[in-house]
């Protein structure tokens, strides 16, 4: 089964063409490299003995696009390609727009064309604004969002939404992600962000290994039980994993299906710190900062539906997310 996978290049991506392809799926890859090297194929080539199909362009290019499906007789899209920074995306709301919004549009018309109706999309838990009550179901309140990069998410999720209610044989399933981390156990492939890391782990493995001289932690006074922000992590391999139920599961069947994918737990910035220090043997060193425009509290998610309806629940543990993110790092100490 061949499957369209935007921004496969990426973080997210990449592992999850390793999953599909270890599961007998066949991922084409398409990406624009700007937040992702090319040095991936080979990786993903050296975990699985094949390399996938990869087109270099960018999903505002409705003609490019249009050829990739042309080339291919595709079954499905997950559609990971986005700008992902939430304090980016408050210094620079049109580029997220243009890339996250419009991208989305240009991907699914071409998607109508080419009468491909399955699609899987990367959202976010940041769709949940600040949640007044925590876990977070698939039914809690969504729109009321803290920052660009969030609104870029639900925008997506009310247009998609919207185009299930006009053409009923589209097959759209949205997955809300809560905090992505890890990387693959073989420590060929993990998160190799551009410049200072906006999110927390790939910050804190690069103080780890050297890059970095200590972890900047923004803010220490929230009402959470150690004044830190308090997040579900999940593992990047649970992750993938989670895409391929889906894709298996309800990417065969229409309708306008909703997911949380997350532990259902919640862990702060300091508990993560303290968790990645045993996995790599020193303590991360880190000063408290102010609070960042558009964070939030605290946020963890509720996994019944996913582990219902997709038969999928996140397994890895916290050890794991932090010892795979150090064999990462220790082993490619400048990323890719």
């Amino acid at each position: 089964m061949a499957v369209l996978i935007t921004g496969g290049m990426g973080y997210i991506g990449s592992h999850t063409c390793v999953q599909m392809m270890e599961a007998g799926l066949e991922p084409i890859i398409v990406d624009n490299l700007f937040n992702s090297k090319v040095e991936v194929l080979k990786r993903i080539e050296a975990i699985t003995g094949n390399q996938p199909k990869f087109y270099q362009g960018d999903i505002r290019d409705e003609a490019f696009l249009d050829s990739v499906f042309a080339e291919h007789d595709i079954q499905a899209v997950i559609h990971f390609a986005g700008l992902k920074a939430v304090g980016e995306s408050v210094v620079k709301p049109l580029e997220y727009y243009d890339n996250n919004v419009n991208g989305s549009l240009v991907l699914a018309r071409s998607m109508r064309r080419a009468g491909v109706k399955s699609l899987i999309f990367s959202s976010s838990a940041t769709v949940y604004g600040d949640p007044a009550v925590v876990p977070i179901t698939e039914e809690s309140p969504t729109g009321a969002t803290t920052n660009p990069y969030g609104r870029s998410k639900f925008m997506v999720e009310e247009c998609l939404s919207d185009l299930f209610h006009a053409e009923k044989d589209w097959s759209i399933t949205l997955l809300r992600y809560f905090n992505p981390v890890g990387a693959h156990p073989s420590g060929t492939m993990g998160e190799d962000p551009q410049g200072i890391p906006n999110n927390l782990m790939p910050f804190i493995a690069q103080v780890a290994v050297g890059r970095r001289e200590k972890l900047s932690v923004f803010g220490n006074d929230y009402p959470t039980h150690d004044g830190t922000g308090v997040r579900d992590y999940i593992h990047v391999m649970d992750l993938a994993d989670g895409h391929i139920a889906a894709l298996k599961t309800v990417g065969k069947k229409s309708g306008l299906h909703v997911y949380n994918l997350g532990t259902g737990k919640g862990s702060s910035v300091l508990e993560m710190a303290a968790a990645f220090g045993m996995a790599c043997g020193k303590t991360v060193p880190y000063e408290i900062c102010p609070r960042r425009p558009g964070d939030i509290a605290e946020c963890w998610a509720s996994t019944g539906k996913a582990e219902r309806e997709l038969g999928w629940k996140a397994t890895r543990s916290v050890a794991e997310m932090t010892l795979d993110t150090w064999k990462w790092q220790s082993n490619n100490p400048q990323g890719y």
